[in-house]
Formats: structure tokens, sequence, C-alpha cells
């Protein structure tokens, strides 16, 4: 008898986005904190993440969330991010489809009514505040990260389109932020394609020209995301709302307006003076999904000022399933994957 290779997944979706919960079949990882764990799979085990985000199993638009123990005495459970472009230290989409799958998985016991927890990201805690009404995860609210605005209105020639002028901010990586009028585009499903080819120019452009240093991570590489801008409007005296659509990777533009794109962009409006702490802005996707970003409070770190934000949406969960993993499937890669997986520990 061959020894069948499995791993447990729960798939769910927020805003569009994808992400495949691995619930189990992945042994311990070494590492004393999540981001120590994260970076011994990006180092040692990298095979999970191209298994399950490519073919025949996954595809490019989708994400991973590892749940792994917590370090943190505090957290209920940790969490790693695995995307098609690495091991991103936070994501609010992600962030959010993971609160909802431990508590639709029992990890995290479900209560009526709201209750808070706290999860161990690569980034450190997150707070979470669930809504749960009938026993259905009806909302989630997750901590940003404290977001700031590294660079504002720089112009940068790129070839085939011209001139653009964007800003830049830090709200769990580097966001390129583009106005969309100002290019053409309204931020409607039917640009999708024309959207990531215009980011992908842009990013390219701004890739070869420069690098970014956080004040406290220092050097992280070249800018990966571009998150593009529609017009704001003004619902209520604390309430905004503002079409977009954020770019990951050459021809995947999010299906959701993404958490830290979110983040980003209250970060860029309290730079510009036009919302106060207490104020919410919906951000609404190519899909017309959309995630509410609140501006909770201001810090300060050396010269940078610290946006404080939440993020709120609802994970649905889309599939409980065991997923085979074939070696001799032409087709399958098991390289960097089999050393972790627990039924190879036991």
């Amino acid at each position: 008898m061959r020894e069948e290779l499995t791993l447990k997944l729960m798939d769910t979706h927020a805003g569009g986005d994808v992400s495949r919960i691995v619930v189990g079949g992945i042994g311990p990882l070494p590492g004393n904190t999540v981001r120590q764990q994260a970076q011994y799979l990006a180092d040692e085990a990298d095979g999970l993440r191209r298994l399950l985000l490519t073919e025949p199993y996954g595809m490019p638009e989708m994400s991973v969330d590892l749940i792994v123990p917590p370090n943190d005495p505090a957290a209920e459970l940790g969490y790693i991010v695995m995307e098609v472009m690495g091991y991103p230290i936070y994501s609010g989409s992600n962030t959010i489809c993971t609160a909802t799958a431990a508590l639709e998985c029992g990890i995290v016991q479900k209560r009526e009514g709201r209750q808070q927890f706290v999860m161990e990201s690569a980034a450190g805690q997150v707070r979470i505040d669930a809504v749960i009404q009938d026993g259905v995860v009806e909302a989630i609210t997750c901590e940003g990260l404290p977001t700031y605005i590294h660079s504002y209105r720089n112009s940068i020639h790129v070839p085939a389109i011209g001139d653009v002028t964007y800003s830049v901010a830090y709200s769990g990586g580097f966001y390129a932020l583009i106005d969309a009028p100002a290019l053409g585009f309204s931020l409607v499903r039917e640009e999708e394609l024309e959207l990531a080819a215009c980011a992908h120019a842009i990013v390219d452009a701004l890739q070869a020209e420069r690098g970014f240093s956080h004040y406290t991570l220092g050097e992280v590489g070249p800018l990966p995301f571009l998150h593009y801008m529609g017009p704001v409007e003004q619902l209520s005296d604390t309430f905004y709302r503002s079409r977009s659509a954020t770019y990951v990777h050459p021809g995947v533009i999010c299906r959701s307006p993404t958490g830290t794109g979110t983040s980003a962009r209250l970060a860029l409006m309290h730079y510009e003076g036009s919302i106060k702490p207490g104020d919410r802005l919906e951000t609404v996707s190519l899909r017309d999904s959309g995630f509410i970003g609140e501006f909770t409070g201001i810090s300060q770190a050396g010269e940078h000022q610290l946006v404080e934000n939440s993020i709120t949406g609802k994970g649905y969960v889309l599939a409980r399933s065991d997923i085979v993993i074939n070696c001799e499937d032409p087709m399958v890669e098991c390289g960097g994957l089999l050393h972790i997986l627990s039924s190879r520990q036991q």
C-alpha cells in the first residue's frame, strides 16, 4: 500500500479573494515565533505554497494561510500568509478569512453575539472582533498594521504610458497609490486586464528606479503593490466611499479591495487632511465587494506619523476538503514539501 499524503483545508473568501486555510496535515515547524516559522517555510519548505497556488491544485489569484501554534501567550492561534509573490507579513483579507475559518473549525470556540480574540501573524499580535448571529460569522474586524506615507506625489516616466504621479504608503507592504481617473480608468470590471497591464508597467518602472526602506525593517526590496484610487464620495460627516483596485502580481488584480490597500488609502487621506480619527472609508472593488476601513488613531515613530486603523469584512466558507498529494503525478512537484507533512513526522 502506498502512503497517502493529505492536507486538510477550508476554502474561504472575503470580498472575492479566495484563501485556502490549511487546518491539518502539516507538522510542527522550526522557529520560536510565527515570523521565524514563516521564514523557515520560505527558506526550506516553499513547496507547500507552490503546491497550493499552482496547477493542478490552485492558481496565482488565490492565497494560502497555514494555521500554526502561537508563540504569543495571548493568542489563540498563529497563521502564516502565503501568496504568489511570497510571504507577506500581513494581509487584511487573509486575516478575515483565517479568523472566520478558526471559528468555523472550532479552533476558537464560537459564541453568539460579539467576541474578541487574538491571532499571531508574522507581523505580531492581531486583535479580532467577530460578530456571530444565529451561529454564522457575519463580520470580522481586524487590526490593520500602523500605516504611514513614505513619499507623496512623486512622478515617474513609464514607457507607453507617460508621466505618472504616485504616492507610496507602507501598510504591511509598500504600495504605489495611483489616481485612476488621471489614467483614464473608471475602475469597472471590464477594465481588469488593462488595469493589470498598466499597473505592471508602473511597478516595473518603479522597481527599476528605486528600492524602499522601512523605518524598523530596513531595506525590504522593490515595491510590489499598486492601489488604484477612484473619486471619494462623502456619504455622511464621518463615512466615505471610493472605488479601488489592487495589483499584486503580473496579470493579477485582487477580487477584493484588499485590507492593506484600504489601510494605505486611509493613511493618504489623513496625510492630505481629508479625514480624522473615527472616520470610516468603504473601498469597493471591481466586483463591487467592499471592506470598511476605520481610522482609529495616530501614533508617532521617529519622523513618521502612523495611522492606526481597523478593517471590517465578511468571510464565507466555500469548501471543506482533504487534498490528496500524489507525487507520482507529473504535474505535481513535491520538493520542499514532504518533510513538513505531519504523516511523515509520525
